[in-house]
């Protein structure tokens, strides 16, 4: 309670000439009388810690009051849906002064906002309410100090964080120790997913991803229906959330749990490109700068493979490597797998030739993921403009017989320290031995 309490105070002393109001998540029906199973929308989480839906918070800077608004429930309501804490335990609860109704709002803010000319409310709310379209709204500012506070995690944040990968990491070993030939990756999307759920964590932070074979080269693969061989490669990428912080960790392990020479290869080449820049992620450096050593690292092992020829230089920045790790190296992690990137003041242009969809400098607090990958995608290598295009630098002959392969992602959430290397969060096997041992029958 102490936790959200000093973030909505924080968003006051950002915004402190207007109103500021939110609404939190709706229930969005599936079909007919069932709906989606309800997740808090993250800044309405961030700010109260509330996870019942239909709520609304209103933050009077000036007075330094905050209300949560919360439904007026019908008995029809408790038959079917059970207790819903009414205005005088939600104070308790969540360490409101004031708690009322929803239908109580309007009538709120008409007396709120006197002395104040502006609102900064978000879209969810535009519109609805007579009163709040009649102050000029600026919701583009509001998303930004939403930005800027969620940006670097508290002490409180990356607690919460930590037992999200701690309770993950266990799932993701009890995979390597249980996975066997025969089984279908749903099978072992059970096991992640029924050791998240025994340990208490009901959300997941996304959908799990269990690829085995050649769907390991499938970024998003989301159908998890094919059957695990003997000398696949099997790739998971799954993570629960605690409290709506997510842990987001990949691991590739062969299936039969001992590594082929060819696996090996490139495992290693990941391994030793994740290891060098979790190293590397420091404050102050750019994480595009960082995106390129993991390309460089990856072009220099993919090239002693003898999968690539040329100068390392033109293969990143010819784009050559990019047909074998198409994504980006890390991407900032919070209530959102893919959280906040910290708003207009942290914003930057990208120092590097090279597009990334992340570029920021790294602060203390940001809590960011790190997942090199190599993958051997038929979409990309048997492309024929692309094999035009690479002709010179990709041994497409050699690659191609690579395409049962899949591919190989190792993936770790680490915290950005004052000085030194980041904190890792995550405690997952990864070296082969390690991993080996896990796998062991």
């Amino acid at each position: 309670m102490q936790h959200h309490a000093a973030l909505r105070k924080a968003l006051g002393k950002r915004l402190p000439d207007g109103l500021i109001l939110l609404r939190g998540g709706r229930h969005i029906p599936r079909n007919g009388d069932v709906d989606f199973v309800f997740r808090q929308t993250s800044d309405f989480l961030y700010l109260t810690g509330v996870e019942e839906a239909d709520c609304f918070l209103l933050i009077d800077p000036r007075r330094d009051r905050h209300t949560l608004f919360i439904p007026r429930i019908d008995n029809y309501h408790r038959v079917w849906l059970g207790h819903v804490p009414g205005p005088r335990e939600a104070k308790t609860l969540y360490g409101f002064s004031q708690v009322l109704y929803s239908d109580q709002l309007e009538s709120t803010v008409k007396k709120a906002r006197r002395g104040y000319r502006k609102t900064y409310a978000d879209e969810k709310v535009c519109g609805k309410w007579r009163e709040v379209p009649r102050l000029p709204n600026r919701r583009a500012q509001l998303r930004d100090a939403l930005d800027e506070l969620r940006a670097c995690k508290t002490e409180d944040e990356i607690e919460l964080m930590r037992r999200a990968n701690a309770i993950s990491g266990r799932a993701h070993r009890k995979v390597m120790s249980s996975a066997r030939h025969g089984q279908f990756e749903y099978q072992v999307q059970a096991v992640f997913e029924s050791e998240s759920l025994t340990a208490g964590l009901k959300q997941l932070a996304y959908p799990s991803i269990v690829a085995a074979g050649a769907n390991g080269a499938v970024l998003h693969y989301h159908r998890n229906n094919a059957r695990l061989n003997d000398g696949d490669m099997l790739l998971i990428d799954a993570g629960a959330e605690c409290g709506g912080y997510a842990a987001d960790i990949t691991r590739t392990f062969p299936v039969n749990g001992k590594f082929t020479n060819r696996q090996r290869d490139i495992y290693s080449i990941v391994l030793r490109t994740q290891k060098t820049c979790i190293e590397r992620a420091r404050p102050g450096v750019v994480s595009a700068q960082l995106h390129v050593l993991s390309m460089t690292l990856i072009a220099e092992g993919l090239k002693s493979l003898g999968l690539l020829r040329g100068e390392v230089s033109g293969l990143v920045e010819g784009g050559a490597v990019r047909l074998f790790y198409p994504h980006g190296l890390t991407h900032m992690l919070g209530l959102d797998v893919h959280d906040v990137t910290g708003g207009r003041k942290r914003r930057m242009a990208n120092p590097t030739k090279i597009p990334v969809r992340f570029v920021a400098r790294l602060e203390p607090g940001f809590v960011i993921t790190m997942e090199p990958g190599i993958y051997f995608i038929k979409a990309l290598l048997l492309d024929p403009a692309l094999r035009r295009k690479h002709r010179g630098s990709i041994d497409f002959t050699k690659a191609e017989k690579f395409l049962d392969f899949g591919g190989v992602r190792i993936e770790d959430d680490i915290v950005i320290q004052p000085q030194g290397p980041p904190l890792n969060l995550t405690t997952v096997p990864k070296e082969i031995s390690d991993v080996e041992e896990c796998c062991e029958r």
